[in-house]
């Protein structure tokens, strides 16, 4: 048990360089609010009532903590004497670690416990009696415990006094090397109670053997989202953040915290964006506002995706179908063109912000005039109340006439909204589905609307393929199945290469078929990223996106979750103030992006800026104009005028 724990620790420290770790919220006020009086010793419960804390626990994992807290805060023998329970230190910390690494384990969900250990609540010498090595004692005894309850790593937190935490930590090393974080709290001036500075806490902290230094408790997120920028920028250490949910308030003899999940949420993304390492809640913060995170820090880093799924469609055994599967090109054009190897060209078209779509139809005209072979509808993006993409894509192919890749996402449906949505699709003829997680609603219009994400695209995924095998949500076969051809996305300049992946292959195992990325601008980039991912026979259609000026590259680059402009292309674009000449050199990137990754391409999803489809219409020309576009166009002429063409061809094709 010793040596899998020292693993774990490994583990931990492996994974804070990864992406954001969202921690669970608080477990006093939670208590309270699930009727434990204050009057109660919060830590004993660990062994009178030990389903209620895995309950909260397993409540914290299902919202989407990666680390939940032992039930332990208080467990001291200063803060169990009144209770008559000093003799119980180790038994209770133990059984803290007990509870919630059982919760951890029924729940399936790979997390981490931390072992919470709190303030004495004595000052000590020389403000009080209570003397260094009398502290240290205690903090060891604590330490102890939660390491026989099975703890991966150990959380000192809400400390005012600097010479407390100092020996809190230096106790805890005495027994143990797990990996360790060491948080303080302030007051509203910036400073702890005992009049300690963020640069004298910071300072004390990052000469101490700890892994991770933070602030938690006594204010709300909003004013320490600015203390955390200033704690940043005094240490290397990796920084962690966990605010009440605002301040407490008696009301009607109850005690509340009025700050809403989505706002929480809202802070905790800006919080990630600014550097932090570790965010999470106090007092106050409940299952529905680390839910509320843990969109959003999704939203930051989709590849956190792989530990947020709340819910997924249901694993069922596919009885043989009834009717012959349709064979792949048969299933849309798209599917035919990837099929015969041909170089397919895809341009993103956003739906209206009404349900006027004269205009937007007269830019698909052009666009397949172009040569476009599918028009992406993305659906509501960046959390945007538009057009229904569905009825768009519907419209687009009725009018039009061309092949459409719907976006379908998870943030408005529930799983029972989504099988009725897809089997719409179905009687609508709409064939392409792109299987994506969606935006969060607070970076959009509508920060107020509720989110659903009862699955991600992993378990959208899984729902699709069942129907497209003739099984219901639950397993039931239908009477007639559909016939989507399922896709997903993926990016490949992700910061945790080895989560996008191993996402990326879940998600082709549950019956995506074809692959669009993020935006490239680097081939070598997508080259790499294809050879770890190792699916050459998986069509991808490479990321494109026409700057349309400095600026534009700057936002993408600083502001849109897992997109990354090369400082050389926005210093290529900086120096040029002409709007029009600056759209052009962004054509003239994306083409020569474009046909730097073609090679190993099935084609190219282009995506222009504010709707401007006139530059993807460029980024074509210019590709086809280029020696390999030459090439490509001149290899596919031949196999299209000769139906049985050669595996040579073929293999030309391939690229």
């Amino acid at each position: 048990m010793a040596e899998q724990r020292t693993n774990r620790g490994m583990d931990f420290r492996a994974r804070l360089s990864g992406p954001p770790i969202l921690v669970d919220g608080g477990m006093g006020t939670e208590l309270y609010a699930r009727g434990v009086y204050v009057n109660r010793c919060f830590d004993e419960l660990n062994a009178s009532q030990p389903d209620l804390i895995a309950a909260i626990h397993t409540d914290y994992l299902h919202a989407g903590a990666e680390v939940i807290e032992t039930n332990t805060y208080g467990a001291n023998r200063y803060k169990l004497a009144p209770h008559g329970l000093i003799e119980r230190v180790v038994e209770l910390n133990r059984l803290g670690g007990e509870v919630a690494r059982g919760a951890v384990e029924r729940s399936g969900r790979d997390a981490f416990v931390a072992g919470s250990i709190g303030p004495l609540a004595r000052r000590l010498a020389p403000l009080g009696i209570t003397s260094i090595a009398e502290a240290r004692e205690a903090f060891k005894e604590q330490a102890q415990g939660l390491i026989k309850g099975g703890g991966d790593l150990i959380i000192v937190e809400t400390m005012v006094d600097p010479t407390e935490l100092r020996t809190a930590v230096e106790a805890v090393r005495e027994v143990t090397d797990l990996p360790l974080i060491a948080q303080f709290t302030l007051t509203d001036w910036n400073e702890t109670a005992y009049g300690a500075t963020i640069e004298r806490m910071a300072s004390e902290l990052s000469a101490l053997e700890v892994d991770v230094i933070g602030i938690n408790c006594s204010i709300g997120p909003n004013k320490l989202l600015e203390a955390a920028k200033r704690l940043i920028e005094l240490t290397d250490k990796p920084v962690s953040i966990q605010p009440n949910a605002g301040e407490l308030e008696w009301v009607e003899g109850r005690l509340f915290c009025k700050t809403t999940p989505e706002y929480f949420a809202e802070y905790a993304r800006r919080m990630v964006l600014a550097g932090v390492k570790i965010v999470g809640g106090c007092c106050g913060s409940t299952p529905a506002h680390i839910r509320a995170m843990e969109a959003a820090l999704r939203a930051v880093a989709p590849e956190l995706s792989r530990v947020s799924v709340a819910v997924q469609a249901p694993e069922v055994a596919r009885p043989a179908p009834a009717v012959e599967e349709r064979p792949y090109r048969e299933l849309s054009p798209m599917a035919a063109g990837l099929e015969d190897r041909r170089f397919m060209f895809s341009v993103e078209v956003n739906p209206p912000r009404s349900p006027a779509v004269k205009k937007l139809l007269e830019r698909v005209r052009e666009l397949k005039a172009h040569g476009v072979d599918m028009i992406n509808i993305p659906d509501g993006p960046r959390a945007s109340a538009r057009l229904s993409a569905m009825i768009l894509s519907h419209l687009i192919g009725r009018e039009v006439g061309v092949d459409t890749i719907l976006h379908y996402t998870c943030r408005d449906r529930n799983i029972l909204g989504i099988q009725s949505d897809l089997l719409g699709a179905e009687a609508l003829d709409i064939d392409n589905i792109l299987c994506v997680t969606g935006d969060p609603p607070k970076l959009g219009d509508y920060p107020m609307a509720t989110a659903v994400f009862d699955v991600d695209s992993i378990g959208l995924l899984r729902i699709a393929d069942n129907l497209n095998h003739g099984l219901d949500l639950a397993g039931n076969p239908i009477p007639r199945g559909t016939t989507f051809h399922l896709g997903c996305g993926a990016n490949p300049g992700a910061v945790d290469l080895d989560l996008e992946i191993d996402r990326l292959h879940r998600k082709l195992e549950n019956g995506a078929r074809y692959v669009l990325t993020q935006p490239v601008f680097d081939g070598e980039l997508f080259f790499r990223f294809l050879d770890r991912v190792n699916m050459p026979n998986v069509p991808f259609l490479v990321g494109i996106l026409p700057l349309a000026s400095y600026r534009n590259a700057e936002f993408f680059h600083n502001e849109v979750p897992g997109m990354q402009v090369p400082a050389s292309i926005r210093e290529r674009l900086s120096s040029i103030e002409d709007s029009d000449k600056a759209a052009q050199v962004g054509v003239e990137i994306a083409a020569e992006a474009l046909e730097r990754s073609a090679p190993r391409a099935s084609g190219a999803y282009i995506i222009p800026p504010f709707g401007r489809t006139e530059l993807a219409i460029g980024v074509i020309e210019l590709f086809r104009h280029s020696d390999y576009g030459q090439e490509r166009l001149s290899i596919e002429t031949r196999a299209a005028s000769c139906p049985g063409h050669t595996e040579t061809q073929n293999d030309q094709l391939k690229g």
